[in-house]
């Protein structure tokens, strides 16, 4: 039986995305109590609407309640998750130990799953949170695929495993950094991380004031703290054969273009696996060049086979392809689309949908509107027609090359 594939929602048209592209079930918030506040979130009139489209495709929907809250704050925790309970959620993120003992007494109804800030490592830790009414961890990112593996032989048989597998990484234990609380005032365990790990940071001794020197260097900057991006793709074997029930994808910040290629690679990946290993290994080339066509740091597999090699120094994004439009409507081989990003006639584009990735030469632009011609277009939003030699739905995307890509 394959894992249940889960993908990132921080709004509408990421959860779509990901819904088209082949996620099992998505995770997303509310403007409060998840550690993501900078994302789009949902309003609670916007997360009725995810849950009757996500429950229409037979799907699942978890929320993110996994802040670190203070005494004042349990009392609305807890009334959000009742709230959140009765209008149908499938589960419930939390992290902190008594945010989940609260939620236990007060919702008994709502499915809990421990958040991986609640950094588990081991078997002793998991059943107590199953023995207390929880059915899923999420595994802190720093177990190996044998601690895992061990991990799984020490539990209940009904108690899931889930283990992020693709996305950005956090330089510190689990997630718990202090760093932009320090710098910032933003704090990472209220959901407001400024990030300050992605900076660039030099060495400056103490008797030698205004002497900076670079710790790790290439064209891009220094970056020290930086870590790369877990890519799990080429290990979903190991993954499965460890006892993980749940592959989750990070990227609650991301866009709906992100959302689908890397739903979508990961999706066809896992259905190729089920045709079998020579299937699965056959399409990896094409499903690793897929993930480079959208955002991402340099890739490594984080800490499955041992500390993460490199453990830092990711030097900025990379991305081969970019977002330049979005499918609205297909009619008589004309796509008409909403542009994201500039492209050209004379572009070799890819329509990207489910099934794959499809290449065409866009011959021509028209403005939806007036019907003038247009040698290019650049203004996101704005509607325009092209000709499409392949069956379109609204939904897909179209993407064309990055003209500013340097590789990575």
């Amino acid at each position: 039986m394959l894992p249940e594939l889960l993908a990132p929602a921080g709004g509408m048209e990421q959860l779509r995305a990901a819904l088209r592209f082949g996620a099992d079930a998505v995770y997303g918030g509310l403007p409060a109590f998840g550690l993501r506040a900078y994302a789009g979130n949902f309003t609670w009139e916007a997360l009725g609407q995810a849950l009757d489209e996500t429950h229409g495709l037979h799907k699942k929907f978890y929320l993110t309640l996994n802040i670190l809250p203070y005494q004042d704050e349990l009392p609305a925790l807890v009334e959000t998750a009742r709230r959140a309970a009765d209008m149908g959620v499938d589960g419930a993120l939390v992290s902190d130990l008594g945010a989940f003992l609260a939620l236990r007494r007060e919702a008994p109804e709502l499915p809990l799953h421990i958040s991986t800030q609640a950094n588990t490592l081991n078997a002793e830790a998991a059943r107590f949170y199953y023995e207390n009414g929880a059915r899923r961890v999420v595994l802190a990112r720093e177990l190996s695929l044998e601690k895992i593996g061990a991990l799984r032989q020490a539990l209940p048989e009904d108690m899931e495993l889930e283990a992020f597998v693709h996305g950005a990484m956090c330089m510190s234990y689990s997630g718990r950094c202090m760093l932009s609380d320090h710098l910032t005032g933003r704090g990472g365990n209220r959901g407001q991380c400024a990030q300050p790990c992605r900076w660039e940071y030099a060495l400056v001794e103490k008797k030698r004031p205004g002497e900076y020197w670079p710790i790790q260097e290439d064209e891009r900057g220094t970056y020290l703290l930086s870590a790369y991006d877990l890519n799990m793709l080429a290990h979903l074997p190991e993954l499965m054969a460890a006892g993980i029930e749940s592959l989750k994808i990070e990227g609650r910040m991301k866009t709906e273009y992100y959302v689908a290629t890397v739903v979508g690679a990961y999706r066809r990946a896992l259905d190729a696996l089920k045709e079998g290993e020579s299937r699965y290994r056959a399409l990896l080339p094409e499903l690793e060049r897929e993930l480079r066509k959208a955002s991402h740091r340099p890739f490594n597999t984080g800490f499955y086979f041992g500390p993460p090699a490199p453990a830092g120094g990711a030097a900025g994004f990379a991305q081969e392809m970019e977002y330049v439009g979005r499918v609205e409507d297909q009619r008589d081989g004309m796509a008409l689309l909403e542009v994201k990003n500039r492209f050209y006639a004379g572009d070799t584009l890819e329509l990207l949908c489910p099934a794959g990735a499809f290449p065409f030469r866009a011959e021509s632009i028209t403005l939806a509107e007036t019907g003038e011609k247009r040698d290019t277009v650049s203004v996101a939003g704005q509607r325009v027609l092209i000709p499409l030699p392949f069956p379109a739905q609204a939904g897909d995307f179209l993407r064309g090359p990055n003209r500013n890509h340097q590789g990575g």
